[in-house]
């Protein structure tokens, strides 16, 4: 999970401390860090770990923001073609980026950071883990609490 965002050490710091609203190109540009992060495990990590550690972190790193409904990106893919662990990090970090203040917002109540995941399910996430995590909710309410 810490290497899932890899790729954004390719994206212009103009553009990931932006305090506004994107432009589309901004965007597009942005929406790159999933497939160069990929590329960077694969060069990096080839000969690192085991092969089950380099094919996880690829996995997570490139398909993070791919939605269970095929709507997502780099690749499009849909429902179980994307790998569970990426299915499992595309909920923690959507939960993570609306949950904790950044450059352009502050943080969301968490009432409506698990409205967020639980909205999502079946089309952003995969519905089997949103009711996971939410019936988890105690304990990462504990877990954030902990680590603030």
């Amino acid at each position: 999970a810490p290497l899932h965002d890899v790729g954004k050490i390719a994206t212009p710091d103009r553009i990931l401390q932006k305090p506004g609203k994107l432009t589309d190109e901004e965007y597009a540009i942005m929406k790159e860090h999933s497939a160069r992060g990929g590329e960077i495990i694969k060069t990096t990590f080839k000969d690192t770990g085991t092969p089950e550690f380099r094919k996880i972190a690829f996995e997570v790193a490139r398909f993070h923001h791919e939605k269970y409904n095929g709507k997502g990106y780099p690749d499009g893919l849909e429902g179980e073609w994307i790998p569970l662990h990426a299915r499992v990090m595309a909920i923690a970090d959507v939960f993570d980026a609306v949950s904790q203040k950044r450059c352009y917002r502050d943080a969301m109540p968490l009432d409506e950071c698990f409205a967020i995941i639980e909205k999502g399910s079946g089309t952003d996430f995969d519905p089997e883990l949103v009711k996971i995590f939410l019936n988890s909710r105690e304990e990462v309410e504990a877990l954030m609490r902990e680590h603030m």
